[in-house]
């Protein structure tokens, strides 16, 4: 595995980092086929995004020529991009100023049954609930707690992903993916503005399906429109598209639409 710190190969990170201390960053966890960053400039855009909003005054030149290299050693399989603050003292006052530390991991290409694809897959309704946190919604930051513990409700190989609401009841995404239901022909997926990972892939297929004249809905909803869909689908940077075939006793079909925008998504990771 490769493993880098601040452009260099290492594995020892500083016990005073304050990513590991308070979830004091973000993430990209980013595919990479035959050298190449699928969907790069998207994940560098949320990323730029979230260390304005965190205020971690990261290189982004410097982070991008490193993850390019990075991904060219890697060859195929997945980068972990982390960006914390830094190392700081005791205490939650940020220090200033600022030494922000660039984190690259690499892994295989998880190996998900083919059915996930084919079939669809069956969500598991989660007990854990996303808190509203406008400053920080849509943001892949450090801290995943909620998802950690949404993830860990169940253990049996029968649902591939869990279904997440937050305190209000409102449908938001998958524990780490983004959902997307269909009605009437029309794509809908979750306001994020309170809660909720912005992915990358949900970015790029609502993109597609806007070019490709599909009407595309960003709005809240709930369990009671989740349940009248005509089709559900699931999305993220690494896997693409999954279907969604059933929610406890509700089933769904694999539909049209499900399955041109996961001929897209499939083309894009395979570039």
């Amino acid at each position: 595995m490769l493993s880098w710190i601040d452009g260099q190969p290492a594995e020892l990170l500083s016990a005073k980092d304050r990513g590991l201390a308070y979830g004091d960053g973000l993430f990209e966890t980013i595919a990479v086929t035959a050298g190449q960053a699928v969907l790069l400039e998207r994940h560098l855009a949320r990323l730029a995004e979230g260390c304005a909003r965190l205020r971690i005054p990261i290189d982004m030149n410097l982070l991008k020529a490193e993850l390019l290299a990075f991904c060219q050693q890697l060859g195929d399989g997945v980068a972990k991009l982390m960006v914390t603050r830094g190392d700081g003292q005791r205490g939650y006052a940020p220090p200033e100023p600022a030494q922000p530390r660039r984190i690259l991991q690499s892994a295989a290409k998880p190996q998900y049954p083919a059915r996930n694809a084919e079939q669809g897959v069956r969500l598991f309704a989660c007990a854990t609930r996303l808190a509203e946190q406008p400053l920080l919604a849509g943001l892949k930051h450090l801290n995943r707690l909620e998802q950690v513990l949404a993830r860990a409700e169940w253990q049996d190989a029968e649902h591939a992903e869990g279904l997440m609401l937050d305190a209000s009841g409102r449908v938001i995404e998958g524990v780490y993916s983004n959902l997307f239901i269909v009605r009437a022909g029309q794509l809908i997926t979750a306001d994020l503005s309170r809660c909720g990972v912005a992915g990358v892939m949900r970015a790029e297929l609502l993109a597609q399906a806007a070019a490709c004249g599909i009407g595309c809905q960003v709005r809240d909803f709930d369990l009671a429109e989740l349940l009248a869909a005509d089709e559900v689908f699931l999305c993220n940077s690494v896997y693409g598209v999954w279907p969604v075939c059933a929610l406890q006793t509700h089933d769904w079909p694999v539909g049209p639409l499900t399955r041109k925008l996961q001929a897209i998504a499939r083309d894009l990771l395979d570039c």
